[in-house]
């Protein structure tokens, strides 16, 4: 907390860094006092103070001030200390603020024996900076640092930089030659947005899995208002340009009052972090007026992130396998949100297809390996049939959409949305024998049903591919919600229509904050039923797929729910459409231990994706077990 009996450090003191050393822990950290006079203007002008502590969160004893303004590139502060113990010596990058101006933020380095008395300053990059920390031992005969550049100049980046000798570090003809090959330097982690902002956050500390390394993630910097996050990336321990691991939504969000009350309110910002035993202690600011301490299992941090890396599925290069065709004015416009099924040596893939006046129809092509496209029909195979999803308003959106399809037994059950431009969508059912389907008699598609709610907006409904404790099982997006409903029969008599209880909420700090509705219907493994959904954040507006377990006897029984997507949009055909952003599953299907997801891009195109499924099945059930230690 800021001492108001001490100037230097009476209305802040955070962005902390600590190192343990005989064995004591000294934490680092940026303080601020009254405003000075600098050159004419008074200015609010950071130092580094000092504190020595016995344990994590005890360092309740006397504060030094450390590093001070005492050169021409720094008078106008010394800001954000990342310390680490190197070769008998405390080397401590800081960011020296000379003007305020992207010019005048560069990164500088003080080095210490005892925290008492500084013995060499220096000024380390002559271009715009911050966020530098050195790694604790050589890599590769290489002294290793990791530094964040152009960070008033977006895009950042973060990077890798090697010396050969302690000198380079402030080398200006070493930093010229390496700003010059900037691309071969960097590190790549993604933004889901150009206007978000990336920043390192401690210096990396050593595990057996990787560099473990926090770094702050921060979404819409550039387009307020910003949401600070941070997250965390494990670097291969022989080459930390490549990453091994990573957590792809916060760890940590603003939560608590001193975190989202104080002189810059909602900001957590990473800037140190410390092994001990079985935790990992991160050290960051809060709000710009604190230190603070959050407490990890070590061992789960790890699987998650090493979990996170192997459960991503894979694109297809052929992608995208379905896009539209001008010569079929069916599905002239867009090509998308396909269903699928495995049946008779070969995965049918049903895909909404839309004309140029934005009428809704369903269209068939067909795979063998579960990617390429062995056939596709000239014309569509589910047309509108009902009132309910005729086009009322002209030019409007309307028709048959995102279907979902499940057998059971000798039968084939397809949910998919009716529209008809001007009433909220509605839940409709349809149905098709196995038989018929293969002989391709589309007019043995049987007359559609609405089954859900009037005058609500429904979509996103499946049927499970077994009775469930006698009953029929569905699962459909009611709101912003995923529902599940058991029925007696499938004949939706009497006015019987879907409603039941909610399953998964959106999640705030998972950042499947906005909306969630399943993709394909859910898929039955040993462990227990594996649902992919798609999540919207309010804050990105971007899709991204993740995956729930579901118990097997009661599938209103959440096993568990990933945190980390396993698949978002990251290709021009994913992010630039009649929809930008949006990877937006319907089907699913399991060839030889193979899960492939058929997917639309944009609402513009399909394309397809594959993991092994133990490989997600089985990770999931091991993060479930280790969820408690995180």
């Amino acid at each position: 907390m800021p001492d108001p009996s001490s100037p230097w450090q009476s209305e802040a003191v955070f962005n902390p860094s600590v190192v343990e050393h005989g064995g004591k822990l000294h934490l680092l950290f940026r303080a601020t006092g009254p405003n000075r006079m600098v050159d004419g203007r008074e200015v609010e002008v950071s130092t580094i103070g000092h504190a020595v502590g016995t344990n994590s969160a005890d360092f309740k004893g006397p504060r030094e001030e450390l590093i001070v303004p005492d050169e021409p590139w720094e008078r106008f502060g010394c800001e954000d200390p990342r310390v680490t113990e190197f070769e008998g010596k405390f080397y401590v990058f800081y960011t020296a603020v000379s003007e305020f101006s992207p010019d005048g933020i560069k990164v500088a380095l003080a080095v210490t024996k005892d925290f008492r008395t500084i013995e060499e300053k220096h000024l380390v990059t002559p271009f715009n900076a911050k966020a530098m920390a050195l790694f604790p031992e050589r890599i590769g005969g290489k002294i290793a640092a990791i530094l964040t550049v152009n960070t008033d100049r977006p895009p950042s980046r973060v990077c890798i930089a090697l010396f050969d000798r302690i000198e380079d570090m402030w080398s200006p003809a070493y930093w010229n030659d390496w700003y010059a090959h900037l691309d071969d330097h960097a590190i790549d982690i993604e933004r889901n947005d150009n206007k978000d902002h990336i920043e390192v956050g401690s210096a990396p500390v050593k595990t057996k899995e990787g560099w473990l390394f926090f770094y702050s993630y921060i979404f819409n910097y550039f387009s307020p208002p910003p949401t600070f996050g941070i997250q965390a990336a494990l670097l291969d321990l022989k080459n930390p340009r490549k990453i091994v691991g990573e957590v792809k939504r916060p760890l940590l969000v603003p939560q608590e009052e001193y975190e989202c009350y104080g002189r810059l309110p909602r900001i957590v910002f990473p800037s140190g972090a410390l092994i001990k035993g079985q935790n990992v202690h991160l050290y960051y600011g809060a709000s710009d007026t604190t230190c603070c301490v959050a407490t990890f299992g070590l061992r789960a941090l790890l699987a998650r992130l090493k979990f996170t890396a192997e459960r991503e599925l894979v694109r297809s290069d052929k992608n995208p396998v379905i896009v539209p065709d001008p010569k079929h004015s069916w599905e002239s416009l867009a090509t998308f949100n396909p269903a699928a099924i495995y049946e008779g040596g070969k995965v049918h893939i049903l895909y909404r297809a839309m004309s140029a006046d934005n009428t809704s129809v369903i269209g068939y092509a067909s795979t063998r390996d579960g990617v390429t496209i062995d056939e596709r029909l000239p014309e569509p195979v589910y047309v509108p049939r009902a009132d309910f999803e005729m086009k009322r308003i002209p030019g409007g959106n309307s028709g048959c959409e995102d279907p979902r399809i499940t057998k059971l037994g000798n039968t084939l059950y397809m949910c998919y949305t009716a529209f008809d431009g001007k009433d909220p969508p509605r839940v409709a059912l349809t149905s098709i024998s196995v038989d018929d389907f293969l002989a391709r008699r589309w007019g043995a598609w049987a007359l559609p049903k609405l089954i859900s709610p009037a005058g609500k907006d429904d979509k996103d409904a499946a049927l499970f591919s077994k009775k469930i404790g006698g009953k029929y099982v569905f699962l459909h997006r009611l709101g912003s919600e995923i529902w599940i409903d058991r029925v007696d029969d499938l004949s939706f008599a009497d006015g019987k229509e879907l409603f039941g209880t909610i399953l998964m909420h959106p999640r705030d700090t998972a950042w499947d904050s906005k909306r969630i509705g399943i993709t394909a219907p859910p898929i039955e493994t040993r462990y227990g039923w594996l649902l992919l959904y798609h999540g919207i954040s309010r804050r990105t507006g971007h899709y991204n797929v993740r995956a729930a377990l579901l118990d097997l006897r009661d599938p209103a029984k959440v096993l568990y729910r990933t945190r980390d997507p396993l698949f978002e949009p990251k290709t021009p055909y994913e992010k630039n459409g009649i929809v930008p952003n949006v990877v937006f599953p319907c089907g699913a299907a399991v060839v030889r231990g193979t899960l492939f997801v058929y997917y639309g891009g944009a609402d513009k195109v399909v394309g397809v994706a594959s993991i092994d499924i133990d490989t997600i099945v089985e990770g999931l059930v091991k993060e479930a077990e280790r969820d408690d230690d995180l």
